[in-house]
């Protein structure tokens, strides 16, 4: 079965002299150079020990280390666990108790964390820039043996640990493949690593960010515009958050399409960026850590709900009391703890459906539509209403920059972060709603890994 590391090394070798990977300190990585790296790191690796199926807890930032650790990894034929970097400490914790890893692979800072956790005292460490001689003996790797271990955000409970086959990861390429398509060659910035494993397994080049990832709201604009337009991206992978920075910079440098998920993307802010860049088409992305892609994008439309367009190709979906359920070949479908699998799976003959936990419709033409979470509908004067139905249109109000609507002391409450001078209109405009109780706060509260989304058990813990 061909793997996305075997994919790499055959872009490697017919693309040795191209770019593959442009690091955060502007250095330039070739296929060859890049191939050389994970071949070295495995012979030293494969030298201490790793062996087929040992579980490597991998802690560096996002650098051509990362990239290529895992190929090097892959390469022996180990499981990779990645915590989730939003989660800090916490999350190697969560990390270290689900998957009692043997190996530590780590770089700079994060190599301490082998003396600050007991939990890791017992594992051997790796380390990049380690090279070893001899040869490798090839793993056989099997389509289900795990490739990667990783975790949902915890920000609706307690993360879960996410088990990804080399099959699985193969499928997910395929899904993936279709919105990466051009016709003309591409210098992607991209801030998912997934991604940049598709792109370094079709020979494409990627340009990684040069911020803290775990600090998106602290990312300067203008230095946003200034990394893209010095390594001249044409094209950029970003979140939602990133986008409105560029929005805040009214630039978006050398960049002719962007791509863009991992929270929700509301109109405003796909209609301010074709506005500020002529020409600038934007494809958005709805998946989940479960199953990325569900559906995408490529223009904004006015409706109940927020527009995420047709389901893709490799998705098979449904709606279920509201709620949408996917299947799938690259839809995970059981985790790491097959106790956890009760809360959202269900077997239905040979397939198995993930309950994402988010509240939709399709509309006549088979168009996806979102409406919020499940169990986050308000009671309203016009009736019960999910938040991105009022969120929506909320948005377009003169001042707004961001709405959430949530129940506070049994009433329906739309909180609006923006210009208070314009409460009066806001209020006026929410009556028509149905909701009598508009509130301005000076920020609303985002989750910790994209810095997306609204966390709304923040926002009810703040207005308390």
């Amino acid at each position: 079965m061909t793997t996305l590391t075997a994919a790499f090394a055959q872009a490697a070798a017919k693309y040795h002299d191209r770019t593959a990977l442009i690091d955060a300190d502007g250095t330039a990585y070739r296929f060859a150079q890049l191939q050389g790296r994970a071949d070295a790191y495995a012979a030293a690796w494969h030298n201490k020990g790793v062996r087929p199926g040992d579980r490597v807890l991998l802690a560096m930032g996002i650098g051509v280390d990362l990239y290529a650790s895992l190929a090097a990894l892959w390469s022996l034929g180990a499981s990779v666990v990645l915590p989730e970097p939003a989660m800090g400490l916490a999350g190697v914790k969560t990390a270290i108790a689900a998957t009692q890893p043997k190996f530590l692979c780590a770089a700079g800072p994060y190599r301490w964390i082998k003396l600050l956790l007991p939990g890791l005292w017992r594992t051997k460490l790796l380390t990049p820039g380690q090279s070893g001689t001899g040869d490798v003996p090839m793993p056989v790797t099997e389509p289900d043996s795990i490739a990667l271990i990783s975790f949902t955000s915890g920000t609706t409970g307690t993360p879960k640990a996410i088990p990804r086959s080399h099959a699985f990861l193969m499928a997910q390429w395929k899904a993936v493949a279709p919105l990466l398509q051009s016709d003309r060659d591409e210098t992607d910035l991209v801030t998912f690593p997934v991604f940049v494993l598709i792109n370094l397994a079709e020979g494409r080049m990627s340009v990684l960010p040069n911020w803290n990832m775990s600090k998106l709201g602290a990312v300067a604009p203008q230095a946003l515009v200034d990394w893209i337009s010095q390594n001249n991206c044409t094209r950029a992978l970003l979140p939602p958050v990133l986008c409105e920075k560029l929005l805040e910079a009214r630039h978006t440098g050398t960049l002719r399409h962007i791509l863009t998920g991992g929270g929700p993307v509301f109109p405003d802010i796909v209609q301010g960026l074709q506005k500020t860049t002529q020409g600038l088409s934007v494809t958005t992305v709805y998946g989940s850590t479960e199953a990325e892609p569900i559906a995408h994008a490529h223009h904004t439309e006015q409706g109940h709900g927020l527009y995420v367009g047709h389901p893709v190709d490799a998705v098979q979906l449904r709606i279920v009391d509201d709620e949408i359920q996917v299947a799938g070949d690259h839809v995970n479908s059981g985790y790491l703890d097959p106790a956890r699998d009760a809360e959202t799976k269900i077997r239905d003959g040979d397939t198995i459906w993930h309950r994402t936990g988010d509240a939709g419709r399709l509309d006549e033409d088979g168009q996806l539509w979102l409406l919020g979470r499940i169990g986050e509908q308000v009671r309203t004067e016009n009736g019960v209403q999910y938040p991105f139905a009022v969120e929506t249109t909320a948005r377009l109000w003169p001042g707004v920059i961001r709405a959430a609507l949530i129940e506070l002391n049994d009433r329906a409450t739309l909180i609006v972060e923006g210009d208070a001078s314009q409460c009066v209109r806001w209020q006026t405009a929410a009556q028509d709603l149905g909701i009598s109780d508009v509130r301005h706060i000076a920020a609303i509260p985002r989750d910790k890994r994209h810095h997306s989304k609204i966390d709304r058990n923040a926002l009810r813990a703040l207005l308390k």
